[in-house]
């Protein structure tokens, strides 16, 4: 198990990395500021994910000239 220190130092590094400084600040003053459930945002962001699954499943399908499972729609 890592500690809390290393912990904060990898996120701002990852943040950094793929956000850029500027960017990272940002997202760490939007979470400061702003109450943030992480819970029920992951919750939303699954959904999210499954329903673009779904979406990239029908396209692919749809572009070989397949028949998706749900094509009634």
């Amino acid at each position: 198990m890592i500690t809390d220190t290393e912990i904060k130092f990898k996120g701002v590094q990852i943040l950094a990395t793929h956000l850029g400084d500027v960017e990272m600040e940002r997202f760490i003053a939007l979470i400061q500021r702003e109450p943030f459930d992480y819970t029920k945002w992951h919750q939303n962001l699954d959904e999210v994910c499954k329903i673009n699954c779904q979406k990239s499943k029908y396209i692919k399908l749809k572009s070989k000239g397949e028949k998706y499972e749900n094509d009634e729609l």
